[in-house]
């Protein structure tokens, strides 16, 4: 296996903002160092970190805060996929000038029905723009949100076109049988990562890289020791253990419910603000959100925490 290419968990980050809907650098370079203390990647702009509500000037300058407070880029993947295409060029090349060690690529999701032509043309233009041997690229499958498949036919011939160039492929389909089609597909050292911790141990025995899950930014030592252990007599009790908290926060709209969890265990307020059009948890939301996690026995132990020196748990 290529040391060039990720394998394990990352998490696809949530973003903090300032009251005033600003990105929060200082705030999610915390959240960064704590994660990779917790043995796991950083997928800075994927869905969960609201990314498509990021202008390409605000995630380039994140990024940037990243690399200047010593986050090592060999453990970032970007997300730099945009329905512009210039854009897409753009974060590309900057996240390959930084050393980043992958990118994870969106496709242009604006426009329906695209043909796997115009997907290949797309993809085919950012790698030849960005002319860099050094770029990786992992494909992102999200056909409930995009509502742009990417196809077996079109996977296979940008593999076969630049095959140093595309590294593997994220399924959030949330359909087993599309990750097992990408499992299948039979191109050398091509990495394939579950959109959820919840196909974890089903993705690593049949060959998968790992996950790129939107509770490793709140439970990522634990789904981290799964993807350690997945060959271990625990590995069902612990894919349980996952699926638990997973369902916890799959009750709520997640985005929020990340950013409600990160608030109550950091006692930090900051965290509950989200770029609309997505909205925070209501009163009862949130109180049904802590109640089950205090059942569960969640913690979110080491987190920088108390910045403020404010309970967000019990509102003083």
């Amino acid at each position: 296996m290529s040391n060039s290419r990720f394998s394990g968990v990352l998490a696809p980050v949530i973003t903090p903002f300032k009251k005033d809907l600003s990105p929060d650098g200082s705030r999610l370079v915390a959240h960064c160092k704590w994660l990779l203390k917790q043995g796991v990647s950083l997928a800075v702009f994927g869905t969960n970190s609201e990314a498509n509500s990021l202008s390409l000037e605000e995630k380039i300058s994140l990024l940037d805060q990243l690399l200047d407070a010593g986050i090592d880029p060999s453990f970032l993947m970007p997300g730099t996929g945009s329905c512009a295409l210039s854009d897409a060029v753009t974060l590309t090349a900057h996240a390959v000038k930084s050393g980043c060690a992958g990118t994870l690529m969106l496709p242009p999701f604006f426009y329906k029905g695209v043909s796997d032509a115009g997907l290949y043309a797309y993809y085919s233009e950012i790698i030849e723009r960005v002319g860099s041997a050094a770029l990786r690229i992992y494909l992102y499958h999200i056909p409930p949100f995009s509502q742009v498949p990417l196809s077996l036919k079109l996977i296979d011939k940008l593999v076969h076109t630049y095959p140093n160039t595309i590294a593997g492929l994220k399924d959030s389909s949330g359909d087993w049988n599309d990750t097992q089609a990408f499992l299948s597909g039979g191109w050398s050292d091509f990495r394939v990562f579950c959109g959820s911790e919840s196909f974890l141990l089903q993705n690593m025995r049949n060959g998968g890289a790992g996950c790129i899950s939107a509770t490793a930014n709140v439970n990522p030592a634990a789904i981290k020791g799964l993807y350690d252990n997945w060959q271990g007599p625990d590995a069902e009790s612990r894919q349980q253990q996952l699926d638990k908290i997973r369902d916890i926060f799959q009750g709520f709209a997640m985005i929020p419910a990340l950013k409600a969890a990160s608030a109550l265990y950091n006692s930090d307020p900051n965290w509950f603000t989200v770029r609309p059009p997505i909205v925070e948890l209501d009163r009862n939301s949130l109180a049904q959100l802590q109640r089950q996690l205090s059942a569960a026995d969640f913690e979110m132990p080491g987190l920088p925490g108390d910045i403020l020196g404010y309970d967000a748990r019990s509102g003083e």
